[in-house]
């Protein structure tokens, strides 16, 4: 395995807890400004309420799927509940300083970690994600929603599913389609894997 290779997988293994700290106020703040007690939202999202009790806390990150159902319960995307305040000349993202999103770790190892492209602005037309997945990760299960969606394979083997069809993508590879047939990937090769991921609107 390459120094580089090394060095993705480290970052990817741990969690930030500031980053989780931060979802969880948001996720409180979303959920008491519409005076739900812990079960509501669990039952809207289909979730239980230890594991929303345990991200409201810091203590957990859900899987990609899950998230998309809370956010979807409060009427918010994925994205508004990791956003940070956007600066006022933000038109540079630089390496090793984007936001990152850990996708449900403690159950799935380094599995999935995103780095935001664009920060979340609710003006903004589409979003882009630097997607890093670790050997046997994967997005999370399919996923359904309006919009399309582009991606581009910079390294390794994925699998990607639209609907019934199965692609095996590798590196140069690409993959246009609408949003709204159940869709999801995984990494199907044996090392680390990484795509960009550009879609509109912002779902994420």
């Amino acid at each position: 395995m390459s120094g580089k290779t090394n060095a993705t997988v480290k970052e990817m293994a741990g969690l930030e807890s500031g980053q989780n700290r931060y979802l969880g106020e948001k996720l409180r703040r979303s959920r008491m400004s519409k005076g739900w007690r812990l079960r509501d939202l669990a039952a809207k999202a289909e979730c239980s309420e230890s594991m929303l009790s345990k991200i409201e806390h810091g203590h957990a990150v859900p899987s990609l799927k899950a998230l998309y159902r809370i956010a979807e319960a409060l009427g918010l995307t994925v994205g508004q509940l990791f956003g940070q305040p956007r600066e006022s000349n933000g038109l540079v993202s630089r390496n090793g300083q984007r936001p990152v999103v850990h996708a449900d770790p403690l159950r799935n190892g380094p599995g999935l970690t995103m780095e935001r492209l664009t920060p979340y602005h609710q003006s903004d037309l589409l979003q882009g994600t630097i997607h890093n997945v670790a050997p046997g990760g994967s997005g999370g299960g399919l996923v359904s929603h309006e919009g399309e969606e582009v991606a581009y394979i910079l390294e390794g083997e994925v699998e990607f599913i639209v609907g019934d069809e199965h692609f095996l993508l590798k590196a140069g590879d690409s993959i246009c389609y609408r949003s709204e047939p159940p869709h999801g990937y995984r990494n199907a090769g044996t090392g680390h894997a990484k795509l960009i991921v550009v879609n509109t609107p912002p779902t994420f």
